[in-house]
């Protein structure tokens, strides 16, 4: 009987160790796919604003960390509604919007010689995102380069 009662105690404090160190793995890892902007944060495949129009948006850093998340949105533009959830911030230029910091990343040419490049679907894009009116369903994405 005294054997039995060892047993069950032995096994429900393997369990409690596994459960731990489950615990501490989950959370090492989900930090890595994690982006902090000041008020916003928000891990891989996060759903971000409200609003009817939904598109996805891929941030790609120097390290080539990939996270992705789903914007909804009532806004028109792509730089509208990243502006709006705090996502990007940049200065205007002659030709627009130029992007600078990226969910609290910053590539600035000028200092470091790395730029946030915008696809559309895969694409280099030939506007701006200030200029992009969002299509549903498309993916947006911002890469160091």
């Amino acid at each position: 009987m005294q054997k039995t009662q060892q047993n069950k105690l032995l096994s429900l404090l393997l369990c409690i160790v596994l459960i731990a160190a489950m615990a501490l793995t989950a959370s090492g890892c989900s930090d890595k796919n994690t982006v902090q902007n000041g008020t916003v944060t928000f891990q891989d495949g996060a759903v971000l604003g409200k609003g009817e129009t939904v598109f996805t948006l891929t941030v790609i850093d120097k390290e080539g960390t990939e996270i992705s998340c789903e914007v909804h949105t009532d806004k028109k533009t792509v730089g509208e509604a990243l502006l709006e959830l705090q996502l990007i911030a940049g200065e205007e230029s002659a030709y627009g919007l130029y992007v600078k910091t990226v969910c609290g990343i910053t590539a600035d040419y000028n200092t470091d010689g790395t730029y946030w490049a915008f696809y559309i679907d895969g694409a280099y894009a030939t506007s701006g995102v200030d200029t992009t009116d969002i299509a549903a369903g498309s993916t947006y994405t911002l890469k160091v380069e």
